[in-house]
């Protein structure tokens, strides 16, 4: 696994300097203890409120010191990777924040921080310092198990805890709403792999096929691997773990929780699909989804529930300081605004009429590239973003899904049909550069009707769009020399001159277009252009059925 570092013994001295370059001037700052105690705290802080301090080891990013500032923690401790901090690094944040007021600890539950906070907290009560301390043990993974690891759930701890200690309230108070609040909290986690530490080899112990449900933030195994299946499943599957641990009736707030390395598109999925099931209903206020208690690079997530009354409601959303923190939104319908459509349908044309030749001209070609789905993203793989094959799938499959719509009677209406479908559905380059070949070839049928001439007028403005030529690595080097052939009207000399185009595109080891031109010529050479091969495939079909 490849990480960005300069040397293991400096990472997290250099992330936290790091934070602190990247933060609102006089907002945070760092003591001087640096860097074998590490401990950032509010650069603005004058001790007359409770302080709320946090920490363990470093690997769980923007936990904790992305969380420190108004409103939120007052201080973050912080250890090496996945290593709890030292007692003098937590005796020394007590010391440099308590003030009056006092101090409240908020710990994860596991066995090197309640230790180390645990001891901090006994020498610092000897030095007159007036400290209390609530452990976090909210992850249900493993039931029955006297001592559950303390998770993303830790969160909503400190959000209520800097609230009220924000408010001025006094450090009993404080202290025994973080308490209660700890009691009410409830996390399961996901990953479809472990995480991987920087400059320790790894080894993934997850088959290709395999997530596994309820591993701990720092890599430990969960509590059982589950077949890869659609994310629906999994969320299900959590949701059904997590439900009966809650109490019955009340709202509760949902914090959604990347665990580093799930792409937010995918984020936003499972955000929709634990918001579907019946769970969602329960579901008041949501925070999320982000990467806010991570696992370095994990690929999961995990879900955290909370009950929630009117206090702990204001506490979650106040406004405060820390940026990584996710504002909390209430849940809500999705609101739907009607698109404008004009009285003639989708394509301004038409009526749909059938033509048995040009539906099974259609349909093959449409089968044809959905089957080649694969073999495209594979070429694309190699030369550009790894899409094609989906792109030019979609677009067909949304012409499948629309052929008796279709006025298929009428070749410059199925044109101008076609070039509103592709420009609707397909996405990407290649949806508009199709629109635009169809739509003006439909402009040049409907003035003559010359499908042959249609389709170069097409072409000429796809081009003048477009700005690739033959030449320039891309569909263009088949589509051209095909459509020059077919104007002879000649389908399989079309055909035969699609497929020479798309094979000279293995030569060509500079592209002047497409994602392609962004590629080095060693990668491009013997590899042909995916855009090209899927014209010559379609002139293929198109030549079998003549």
């Amino acid at each position: 696994m490849k990480h960005f570092f300069n040397r293991r013994e400096n990472i997290v001295t250099e992330a936290l300097d790091g934070l602190l370059l990247t933060s609102s001037k006089g907002r945070l700052a760092r003591l001087d203890s640096f860097p074998d105690i590490k401990v950032i705290l509010r650069a603005d802080w004058d001790k007359s409120k409770v302080a709320i301090i946090s920490g363990g080891g470093a690997g769980h990013e923007p936990s904790h010191a992305g969380f420190v500032g108004r409103g939120m923690l007052t201080a973050a401790v912080s250890g090496e990777i996945f290593a709890s901090p030292s007692v003098d690094a937590v005796l020394t944040a007590i010391r440099a924040v308590t003030g009056e007021k006092g101090a409240l600890l908020i710990v994860k539950n596991y066995t090197g921080d309640r230790l180390n906070f645990g001891l901090a907290a006994e020498k610092a009560r000897a030095e007159g310092f007036d400290v209390e301390m609530v452990i976090v043990a909210d992850d249900i993974a493993i039931p029955g198990i006297n001592q559950p690891r303390g998770v993303a759930g830790t969160l909503f701890v400190h959000k209520i805890s800097g609230y009220h200690a924000e408010r001025g309230e006094d450090l009993n108070t404080v202290a025994a709403h973080a308490a209660a609040a700890a009691g009410d909290i409830v996390s399961l986690g996901m990953s479809l792999s472990t995480c991987s530490v920087p400059g320790q080899s790894h080894e993934d112990r997850l088959g290709e096929n395999e997530g596994e449900l309820g591993l701990g933030i720092h890599g430990e195994p969960g509590v059982e691997r589950i077949a890869l299946q659609p994310v629906a499943d999994i969320v299900s599957t959590m949701v059904a773990r997590l439900t009966p641990t809650l109490r019955e009736g009340g709202n509760h707030a949902l914090l959604i929780n990347n665990l580093g390395a799930v792409p937010p598109l995918e984020m936003t999925v499972i955000a929709n699909a634990v918001l579907s099931l019946p769970l969602g209903r329960r579901v008041r206020l949501i925070i999320g989804p982000a990467p806010m208690m991570t696992a370095l690079n994990m690929n999961g997530f995990s879900l955290s529930l909370i009950r929630l009354d009117a206090v702990r409601e204001a506490a979650l959303t106040a406004a405060v300081e820390p940026h990584a923190w996710m504002p909390a939104v209430e849940r809500h319908e999705i609101q739907i605004i009607a698109a404008p459509r004009t009285s003639a349908g989708l394509n301004g044309a038409a009526i749909a009429g059938d033509n048995l030749r040009n539906r099974r001209l259609i349909t093959a070609l449409c089968e044809h590239l959905i089957s080649q789905e694969s073999e495209l993203n594979r070429l694309d793989g190699r030369v550009g973003d790894g899409d094609t094959g989906s792109t030019v799938a979609t677009g067909a499959r949304s012409v499948l899904a629309r052929l008796d719509t279709l006025p298929l009677d009428r070749p410059a209406a199925t044109l101008a049909s076609l070039g509103d479908i592709l420009g609707t559905s397909m996405g990407g380059s290649s949806g508009v550069l199709l629109s635009i070949f169809f739509t003006a070839a439909a402009k040049a049928m409907a003035d003559k009707a010359d499908i042959s001439a249609a389709l170069l007028a097409g072409l000429d403005r796809m081009t003048f769009y477009g700005g690739a030529g033959v030449g320039d690595r891309t569909m263009v080097d088949a589509l051209s020399p095909a459509l020059q052939a077919l104007a002879s009207g000649d389908v399989a000399a079309a055909a035969k001159a699609a497929a020479a185009g798309a094979e000279s595109t293995k030569a060509m080891t500079k592209a002047k277009a497409g994602r392609a031109s962004y590629v080095g010529e060693r990668d491009l050479a013997g590899v042909a252009d995916p855009g090209a091969v899927a014209v010559a495939g379609a002139f293929g079909v198109a030549a079998s059925l003549a």
